[in-house]
């Protein structure tokens, strides 16, 4: 199967981070070799639903506990991927603003309700006392990479692979202490500059986000298989980053006009990519 056109945002926690059952399993589960490279996990996460799901859609079922794994200071963190939950949400978002014979056709009544059971028992007050705040420690975004997300890393973690006989890899890692502090601080400038719009509303939500982890947590932005998209040369000069970064500091310093060029760069360069979408 080819690779997947989306990026990921994710968030690798420490095991101190999960209750006992939970960090007794992960440790076996990494024993036993059966982590996945994250290379590899979005097309086996597809394939995993969609052969668990069936031709009916008339329930959702039982799907596996799978995680991505990273040592960091001889520390083990994971990256669960909370299957069954993300295809609940995934089934309820799908009939959203869809007009009900639709929705039906789309996600049967019986799918939607078992979907709304598991979604409002992840969020239960019980499960809440128990586990804790339930945490999503992936997200998805679809032939491009939301511009929001560029505020999370610095270009200095970018990790780049792509000719050395290794599969394409194009990533920024970073302590999620430093991807918070970036985060309030692009919500504050974009608040006085902006104020409460649709790009300071998403910022925001990204920092309430990363605020439900552990702090010795880690946040890895994953072009995934973008890096198929793209030449060479263009992955190599890519520099979103450092236009977000730029945009910033623009309305920092109430410099409109620099701040405008950076964003309308930046939208360019990430619309050419997404416009490949029709294409396909």
């Amino acid at each position: 199967m080819p690779s997947l056109f989306a990026s990921y945002l994710r968030v690798y926690e420490p095991l101190t981070a999960f209750d006992r059952e939970r960090q007794v399993f992960w440790r076996r589960y990494v024993r036993e070799g059966r982590a996945i490279a994250p290379g590899e996990g979005p097309v086996r996460q597809r394939t995993t639903v969609m052969e668990a799901l069936g031709a009916g859609w008339s329930r959702l079922p039982d799907l596996p506990d799978e995680a991505y794994v990273l040592e960091s200071d001889d520390t083990l963190l994971v990256c669960p991927w909370n299957l069954r939950v993300r295809v609940a949400e995934a089934a309820l978002s799908a009939r959203d603003g869809v007009p009900s014979v639709l929705a039906d056709a789309f996600v049967p009544p019986s799918l939607a309700g078992q979907a709304r059971a598991i979604v409002d028992d992840w969020r239960s007050g019980a499960r809440v006392l128990e586990q804790g705040v339930p945490r999503v420690h992936e997200q998805i975004a679809t032939w491009g990479v939301p511009l929001r997300w560029f505020v999370f890393i610095d270009p200095t973690e970018r990790e780049l692979t792509l000719d050395d006989g290794r599969r394409r890899t194009l990533r920024y890692r970073t302590e999620i202490s430093k991807s918070r502090r970036r985060a309030h601080r692009a919500v504050s400038v974009l608040r006085k500059s902006v104020g409460d719009v649709p790009i300071t509303q998403a910022v925001e939500e990204g920092a309430r986000w990363l605020e439900e982890f552990h702090p010795r947590s880690v946040v890895e932005l994953d072009y995934g298989g973008l890096v198929d998209l793209l030449p060479a040369d263009t992955l190599a000069a890519d520099d979103s980053p450092q236009l977000v970064a730029a945009g910033l500091q623009g309305l920092a310093r109430g410099d409109a006009e620099g701040a405008t060029e950076a964003y309308e760069r930046l939208v360019a360069r990430w619309r050419a990519v997404q416009l490949l979408e029709r294409c396909n």
